[in-house]
């Protein structure tokens, strides 16, 4: 497996794991488990940015074009209604 692949596949495991983080968060009535999980959801967070500034770096991930103003204005106006 070559180094692309092995990045691209950590970056969308922890992903997935910080949404599973964030359902566990938000169902969590133990504020110690709720606190313990957040601090492990903020470093996943980190070392995802992280890897993926290195990724961005080597030409292993390109991002979406930016929008246009109009376009963030249409999501915006649609969001708030």
């Amino acid at each position: 497996m070559d180094e692309k692949t092995m990045v691209n596949d950590i970056l969308g495991s922890v992903k997935a794991d910080l949404t599973a983080y964030q359902t566990a968060i938000s169902e969590a009535e133990n504020m110690q488990l709720r606190q313990t999980l957040q601090q492990i959801r903020n470093s996943d967070e980190s070392f995802q940015y992280e890897l993926f500034k290195i990724a961005q770096t080597k030409g292993y991930y390109m991002p979406a074009q930016k929008a246009s103003i109009t376009e963030i204005q249409t999501v915006k106006n649609e969001l708030q209604q």
